[in-house]
């Protein structure tokens, strides 16, 4: 600890010296300008950090399964937080109502709906989804 309150020390020293040097003014960390930028610039990554997770959320990029036996086939938001969903396993299909704080059987397929490619929602990459919403904005 001792060590590194020293080398900060010396670092601290060595740049007054060489604002001394060349004439650059020094920059006052409590003044209320450099407090302001440097609020905005914490509040800004805060922010996008926030946007990212929820385009990741609604491109519904966090569902992907590691090895491909559980895939949701299809899924549709019937209330604020709750969702039906239809999952694969293996051969057999599940149709289950999602809340948040329980999953319900609602019906088990004799006969599994026919899945086209695009309709899987965990195999599409991200670069398939970003090229998809470009295309939409492109029609528009």
């Amino acid at each position: 600890m001792k060590l590194w309150l020293f080398t900060l020390t010396l670092f601290s020293g060595s740049l007054l010296a060489n604002e001394a040097e060349n004439n650059i003014p020094g920059v006052d960390p409590l003044s209320s300008g450099y407090l302001v930028k440097l609020t905005l610039g914490l509040v800004g990554i805060v922010l996008l950090i926030f946007a990212l997770g929820w385009v990741m959320k609604k491109m519904q990029l966090t569902q992907f399964s590691q090895n491909g036996l559980i895939q949701i086939v299809s899924a549709i938001s019937v209330g604020h937080r709750d969702r039906i969903a239809l999952i694969q396993v293996g051969d057999e299909q599940v149709l289950v109502g999602l809340t948040p704080g329980r999953i319900h059987t609602l019906h088990t397929l004799k006969s599994p709906v026919a899945i086209t490619a695009p309709a899987v929602a965990g195999t599409a990459t991200f670069s398939d989804k970003f090229k998809q919403v470009l295309q939409q904005e492109k029609r528009k």
